[in-house]
């Protein structure tokens, strides 16, 4: 199976070409378009602000590659929130593959949040063997509401979408790599996924 990060300069990959490692597979990580065509399956992650990710991804082309690749693609934390259609983060249009916009917490809650919370009302075999109120590592300020793309559920102040899925992509608010046991069987589910 050929695992493809997508690398556009915005992750902290090593962890997670750590954890698919643990889970017996290797990753490449690449900004090559047909490299990432190519592959199997295709993690989209990302750390840092929603802005200057586009402008790389515009400036590599690879906002209009990934709205059209067919195999299974899983967005990690920022990843996920560039998939949607827009985000309040630097005033964003995102790619588009979610039809929700990404808001800001409001002020009643702290900033980001940081550290443990449970994931609930599971769908989709993503979340397959994976106890409803399950603990997942987030670092976040910005969040996805709940729509009819949402797989997995959150609270912080509100609840939000702590996943998202449509046709063959999959998006994930929390950290599967940080996120210990559940992590690793949510990361084993999407590279299992037919």
């Amino acid at each position: 199976m050929k695992i493809v990060i997508i690398d556009y300069g915005a992750g902290n990959i090593q962890s997670i070409i750590f954890a698919i490692k643990r889970l017996g597979h290797d990753a490449v990580l690449s900004h090559n378009v047909k490299e990432i065509q190519e592959a199997d399956k295709i993690i989209f992650p990302g750390v840092g602000e929603a802005s200057s990710a586009m402008t790389k991804l515009r400036s590599s082309g690879l906002d209009t590659l990934i709205p059209e690749l067919e195999q299974p693609v899983l967005g990690i934390c920022l990843g996920m929130q560039l998939m949607c259609h827009s985000s309040e983060e630097g005033n964003t249009r995102g790619l588009g593959i979610f039809d929700l916009d990404v808001m800001k917490f409001s002020n009643q809650v702290k900033v980001p949040q940081i550290g443990w919370n449970q994931i609930t009302d599971l769908k989709t075999d993503l979340f397959k063997g994976i106890p409803d109120k399950s603990y997942i590592y987030l670092v976040h300020s910005f969040y996805a509401p709940l729509g009819k793309e949402t797989i997995a559920t959150s609270e912080y102040g509100l609840e939000y979408s702590a996943a998202l899925q449509k046709e063959n992509f999959y998006g994930v608010q929390f950290h599967p790599e940080k996120s210990s046991d559940v992590g690793s069987a949510i990361l084993n589910n999407f590279l299992t996924l037919i």
